[in-house]
């Protein structure tokens, strides 16, 4: 078979990926969608219990929406907002029905050109990529004319310590670390936190939703109490926009987070970067690099934040950005040390566009580092690069981005110093727009 009868593989089954699927059928491209999961939306499922700040209506990429049009879909109302269970069930699952492309609990091992290592050149561009992949029935190796990756950071959250690596003792702790928003209406979860003194350690608004239900525990049962810990000395920019953010929930999400850790049962503590976990007395001790000490500590919520796995890419030919493990030409569009508004520069094949002709990344991952991703983002990547594989280049290039601004401008300011002090703000030339953690979730 040549080449190009190959199919396109996407991999992942969330919602760029599907979105890529969708694309590429509009385009009567064959494509075949690896999932490691049971089910669509695998990681979704994970935070099934979070409410996303963002509506239908910005959850929905307009092509699947025409696939799942077609095979009778219920549109759910587009001014409301999903959780996490909805977005699987109500579009994530469906969409995939529809399409039929899905192969499910194929977790793929690697990515490579046939015949060739990463080393070789002779031949590289005219050869299909093999992917490689353990399945139900055992291992496989698919042939595809080219590759998206779309397996967004969930597997990989940071970890606690300030520098990147596990702080001391935090592997030894990890029964009494989570790096996930817990569901505190599940009782046997509520259990493990009510009546103990829990840290949670981030800013985004995954840490502010766990404030918010920790903060509604603390009131509930005056024996738990709440520890924010930081790493920048001030919290001023934490909270967002509240009403200037033209998300209305994403603002009343930092609006909530900022009255939650106001009350007397929960502590902020700034300027706290973590680099020992010990036990002292059956409790939990945090030692930070400055040699401060929190003490008492019964659980850990570690929520600062996500990586992407580049694992099962060794073989493929990559040009990452060195700090964001993203690709080189994204990455200056979205780094959060340059971008302090969360502004960013519409994008789409040409910026994610690898040496190994034919790969892709696009949604969470393509962000590599960076913390700070919407749907609608994903959405446009995803059209674009299959435009581009379409032979498109006009439509590829024709790239639409306008996303609702967070209403906070005035710095990120540096490391060691508040935003408030740090003066002016990055501008934006053209359609620009900004981004906050995740899909969109609260």
């Amino acid at each position: 078979m040549a080449t190009s009868d190959l199919p396109v593989i996407v991999i992942g089954a969330g919602p760029i990926g599907l979105a890529a699927a969708a694309n590429l059928h509009q385009r009567d491209i064959p494509a075949l969608v690896l999932e490691a999961g049971e089910n669509a939306g695998a990681a979704v499922r994970a935070w099934a219990h979070i409410r996303l700040f963002s509506p239908w209506s910005e959850l929905v990429d307009p092509v699947s929406a025409t696939v799942l049009d077609r095979a009778g879909w219920d549109a759910p109302n587009a001014k409301r907002y999903p959780t996490g269970a909805d977005w699987a069930a109500g579009y994530l699952q469906p969409l995939a029905d529809a399409l039929g492309t899905v192969r499910y609990e194929h977790v793929v091992t690697g990515v490579a050109k046939e015949g060739r290592d990463v080393l070789v050149d002779s031949g590289r561009d005219r050869q299909p990529f093999t992917v490689h992949v353990t399945t139900p029935d055992g291992e496989q190796r698919l042939r595809a004319r080219a590759v998206i990756d779309a397996t967004g950071t969930w597997g990989i959250p940071n970890p606690l310590g300030s520098d990147g690596l596990p702080a001391v003792g935090e592997q030894t702790h990890a029964d009494n670390i989570t790096y996930r928003v817990p569901d505190l209406e599940d009782p046997a979860v509520r259990a493990r936190y009510t009546g103990k003194h829990v840290v949670v350690a981030g800013t985004g608004a995954s840490a502010k939703t766990a404030l918010i239900a920790l903060g509604d525990l603390a009131q509930q049962d005056p024996g738990t109490r709440v520890t924010w810990i930081v790493r920048r000395p001030s919290t001023v920019n934490a909270f967002g926009g509240g009403q200037d953010d033209e998300l209305s929930e994403r603002g009343a999400l930092g609006d909530r987070a900022r009255h939650a850790v106001s009350q007397p049962r929960t502590t902020t503590v700034t300027g706290f970067r973590t680099a020992a976990v010990e036990t002292r007395d059956d409790r939990m001790v945090l030692t930070s690099t400055d040699g401060d000490t929190l003490t008492d500590v019964d659980e850990l919520i570690v929520l600062t934040g996500f990586r992407p796995d580049l694992s099962f890419l060794s073989e493929v030919r990559l040009d990452l950005e060195s700090v964001l493990q993203a690709p080189r030409q994204l990455a200056p569009l979205i780094d959060p040390n340059v971008h302090s508004c969360g502004t960013v520069y519409p994008h789409g094949a040409a910026e994610l566009a690898q040496p190994e002709t034919g790969f892709f990344m696009v949604g969470m991952k393509s962000y590599g580092r960076a913390t700070s991703f919407l749907a609608l983002t994903g959405f446009e990547q995803a059209r674009s690069v299959v435009a581009k594989l379409a032979g498109d280049d006009e439509a590829a290039a024709h790239v639409d981005l306008v996303l609702p601004e967070t209403g906070v401008c005035g710095g990120a300011g540096d490391f060691d110093e508040s935003a408030s002090d740090s003066g002016g703000c990055c501008g934006a030339p053209g359609d620009a727009g900004t981004l906050q953690v995740g899909l969109g979730t609260r």
